[in-house]
């Protein structure tokens, strides 16, 4: 699994594509909203920043990265080669997915970091934390069923946009608007929990039992995710 993920590490920086989508784009955005911190305190919390820069960083760092990683191993045939080796299946997925997992989490306490010194910390770190590795679960299982439908590399920039698109769209929504109406929906949308979530963790004043239902939802839709990925991943190239 770790000599597959050492040679992943080294393929996503010889990729001008996946460094650009995967890196650069989730550092610039989470950047700009740490800076516009001041200007956005008007109309959303510190709360709703965080997420929206959790969201962003998952939705491009990770889940189109991934997505685009195991659609072009498909391609290429490694995949299938792989499976030829001692190395099981949980292995390989895991060896892929690893080194684009561990920038993305990087990536995303830095940025948090930052707004954390800039700002106020955020008042519940474990929370926060539980929120950001539950988010990275139910990104890794989105990108493994998600590359599933996808032909080729270059079709990834098009399988992956609605769900990436989706997720930030509903982050932006229950971030900004709250959840004072429409409380089931914003909740129970894919999504919807885990920006909750992280509004609770950084902003705090919540009671504890209201997060930790929140928690349950998005262990939920984690579970949905990895269900996706079961059903829909395929090992041999798609024509």
């Amino acid at each position: 699994m770790l000599t597959i993920a050492r040679t992943e590490l080294i393929q996503i920086f010889r990729n001008r594509l996946v460094v650009v989508t995967g890196l650069l784009i989730p550092l610039a955005a989470g950047g700009y909203f740490v800076y516009q911190h001041e200007a956005l305190a008007d109309r959303a919390s510190l709360g709703y920043i965080a997420a929206i820069v959790l969201f962003t960083v998952m939705a491009f760092g990770l889940y189109t990265t991934a997505v685009t990683t195991l659609a072009s191993r498909r391609q290429n045939l490694f995949l299938k080669r792989l499976r030829s080796t001692v190395a099981s299946d949980a292995d390989i997925l895991t060896g892929l997915v690893l080194p684009i997992t561990a920038i993305a989490l990087v990536q995303t306490v830095a940025i948090l970091l930052v707004l954390g010194v800039v700002a106020t910390a955020p008042a519940d770190v474990p929370l926060l934390a539980v929120a950001i590795l539950a988010m990275i679960a139910m990104m890794v299982g989105l990108a493994l069923a998600t590359a599933g439908l996808t032909t080729s590399p270059e079709h990834a920039q098009v399988t992956t946009l609605p769900v990436s698109l989706f997720l930030i769209a509903v982050a932006s929504w229950v971030g900004i608007t709250g959840t004072d109406s429409l409380t089931l929906l914003k909740r129970l949308v894919p999504g919807g929990a885990a920006t909750e979530l992280v509004l609770n963790a950084w902003n705090g004043g919540v009671p504890l039992a209201e997060s930790m239902l929140l928690l349950v939802v998005t262990l939920a839709w984690v579970l949905v995710a990895v269900a996706l990925a079961a059903r829909l991943f395929r090992w041999e190239p798609r024509r």
